[in-house]
């Protein structure tokens, strides 16, 4: 299994990230043992470190923290509604369209401009905001695709507290990593020793 090596801990890739980068976005905000927590989104260069690992972005785009803050907020968006999906409840509104909004704020085409001077002309937005808005569509065309396609019925939230990640299920595996799943087989096996004695 791939690690994705951060500052704070490796952090193993979910079953279903390589191929779902909604996933993975969604799981870049970590719960760890001992109530800490791990952000791979957690300031501008580490986003930008992020979306270049995926192809998001070229190497050097020059993230600014309003780009981190944009990213951030879609993951919790999106967050959101794939625990709809796992719980079975209805999505908030407000996740829905922000999904929509990201998958539509993407020009398709040079976008008309015009100068005082030399009058209209076309023109591509900041390359950097463009870069942002890209990565963003891209993250919320694959949630929809996700929520709308039969690995839906896959999707499930690791079963180790206090895990916080989701995952694709294969078979009857119920954690997001080795390490969850060991952790959880350790706090039975203590559960069932506790409670013998």
């Amino acid at each position: 299994m791939e690690e994705l090596v951060t500052e704070d801990a490796a952090v193993p890739l979910a079953p279903g990230e390589a191929e779902r980068p909604s996933l993975a976005l969604v799981n870049s905000a970590v719960a760890l043992p001992g109530g800490h927590m791990t952000d791979l989104l957690g300031t501008p260069a580490r986003a930008e470190q992020w979306l270049t690992q995926r192809d998001l972005a070229p190497d050097g785009a020059g993230l600014a923290e309003v780009c981190a803050t944009q990213l951030r907020a879609l993951r919790e968006q999106i967050r959101s509604l794939l625990a709809s999906r796992v719980a079975g409840h209805s999505a908030l509104p407000a996740a829905v369209t922000a999904v929509n909004d990201a998958m539509t704020r993407v020009p398709t085409a040079p976008l008309l401009a015009w100068d005082a001077k030399s009058g209209p002309y076309r023109a591509t937005p900041h390359p950097t905001t463009a870069i942002v808005e890209h990565a963003l569509a891209a993250l919320a065309a694959d949630a929809a695709d996700l929520l709308t396609s039969p690995d839906a019925a896959r999707l499930a939230a690791c079963a180790s507290p206090p895990c916080n990640r989701f995952l694709l299920k294969h078979g009857r595996r119920q954690w997001c990593s080795t390490r969850c799943g060991d952790r959880a087989r350790a706090a039975r096996a203590y559960a069932r020793r506790t409670t013998a004695a």
